[in-house]
């Protein structure tokens, strides 16, 4: 666009050589301007990939909301980055402890109690 503008205003108004190197000046600042958006824009495509589906949730931290414990009988459910889950651990834990997402089994997350120190 700046090219264009810089094209009517040189070839209408400016003198001999002066009209020549605004047209110029103006086509190096367009493509550089080009350049410098479309590497912006990889840049971010590149920082912004979104991890998708249910094995983006192994290693994320969650909440118990009930009681946990080995076995299917005791299975409960977790708050994992704001989603409920249906969950089960391999050892006990306590309603509201933290717990990190181990393993995923269709619906069903796998998860351990988070080990602090």
């Amino acid at each position: 666009m700046l090219t264009l503008v810089a094209l009517v205003i040189a070839l209408l108004f400016l003198p001999s050589p002066w009209n020549v190197i605004v047209v110029v000046v103006a086509a190096i600042i367009d493509v550089v301007e080009t350049a410098v958006f479309v590497w912006w824009s990889r840049r971010r495509r590149r920082l912004t990939q979104a991890a998708v589906g249910v094995q983006s949730l192994v290693g994320r931290t969650g909440v118990a909301l009930g009681r946990l414990g080995p076995g299917a009988a005791a299975t409960g459910q977790v708050r994992v980055r704001g989603e409920i889950w249906r969950a089960r651990a391999s050892e006990p834990v306590d309603p509201g402890a933290s717990v990190t997402v181990s393993a995923v089994h269709g619906l069903t997350l796998d998860v351990v109690p988070e080990r602090h120190g």
